[in-house]
């Protein structure tokens, strides 16, 4: 089993930078996929970012790409988004996800693919 816990959100002025982090528990740790998805008030739940166990493959959500880095560091048991050129849009609760996605080129943006989730950290970025 894993836990994650994650950090870092706080209020930003548009145009700004923040680093999300998320700690992980748990034995498995480095074979899990990680991903971060964000939620908006009176919004679904949509992906970020996905990074598989290695390290070697990220995928990003069109509305990021260029804007956030996914990396993680499995000697550490941590996952990162350094989040660039903060916009008022992407002001959400942040959560981290773990998951053993058997195909993760197929199945990355998939919430249902994770299998434990953290409560999420706010982010909000003021215009």
């Amino acid at each position: 089993q894993v836990q994650v816990l994650e950090s870092g959100g706080e209020l930003v002025q548009a145009g700004g930078s923040l680093r999300l982090s998320c700690a992980a528990s748990g034995r498995t740790y480095n074979s899990y996929s990680m991903a971060w998805f964000r939620q908006a008030p009176g919004k679904e739940r949509e992906f970020v970012a996905a990074i598989n166990w290695s390290g070697g493959t990220t995928f990003y959500a069109n509305s990021v790409k260029g804007r956030f880095t996914i990396s993680r560091d499995n000697a550490k048991n941590t996952v990162h988004l350094q989040m660039i050129s903060l916009k008022p849009e992407d002001t959400a609760l942040y959560h981290c996800a773990a998951g053993r996605i058997r195909n993760f080129y197929l199945g990355y943006s998939k919430g249902s693919e994770y299998d434990y989730w953290g409560q999420g950290t706010q982010v909000t970025v003021s215009s």
